[in-house]
């Protein structure tokens, strides 16, 4: 399915998805900053228990990540009820959870940030100060199932700036005449 155009006038939230340390903070933030949309960073959400038991190297479970993509939810649909805009971090990994994000069926758009192994990895082991240790990133591409050509998605590679990824997302969805965060 391809999905909804920016050029439309309903509300649109845009879901930055992938494994961890593929980019969806940096990209989102850029994003979110360009288009003057409210941003929320989805590792925000998580329950403090999902937070200790990444930090300790454990992988979560589905019943662990249940609450938090409730309130990952729950966000989207407070601004899709508002009218407004908005974009949000989440790993959405499996489809099961995807559908839970999109439960109304319109309104969402993931843009899924796709990478290998190796690339990925370098970039986890760069990055400093986050609770996901590096050593959970197989768990993570064991999770993945790749969003597919039904679901509302663009797909999105990984290996390009940051500044340049969120030029491909305006431009795939024409979000240039959406500035401005309605109902925000």
């Amino acid at each position: 399915m391809k999905p909804e155009s920016g050029s439309g006038s309903g509300p649109l939230v845009l879901v930055f998805m992938g494994v961890s340390g593929c980019g969806k903070s940096t990209a989102a933030a850029l994003l979110a900053g360009r288009l003057g949309w409210p941003f929320e960073e989805g590792d925000a959400l998580h329950p403090q228990a999902n937070i200790e038991k990444m930090r300790a190297g454990i992988a979560l479970t589905d019943a662990d990540r249940l609450p938090w993509l409730e309130r990952v939810a729950s966000w989207i649909e407070a601004r899709l009820d508002a009218g407004g805009e908005g974009i949000i971090t989440c790993s959405a990994l499996r489809r099961s959870y995807r559908d839970l994000l999109d439960r109304r069926g319109s309104g969402v758009v993931f843009v899924y940030l796709a990478g290998d192994k190796e690339t990925i990895a370098a970039r986890l082991a760069a990055r400093g100060g986050h609770f996901m240790p590096p050593g959970l990133l197989d768990s993570q591409f064991a999770a993945l199932e790749e969003p597919q050509p039904d679901e509302p998605v663009i797909r999105v590679d990984v290996g390009p700036q940051p500044q340049e990824i969120a030029r491909r997302v305006v431009d795939s969805l024409m979000l240039d005449g959406r500035n401005g965060g309605r109902g925000s």
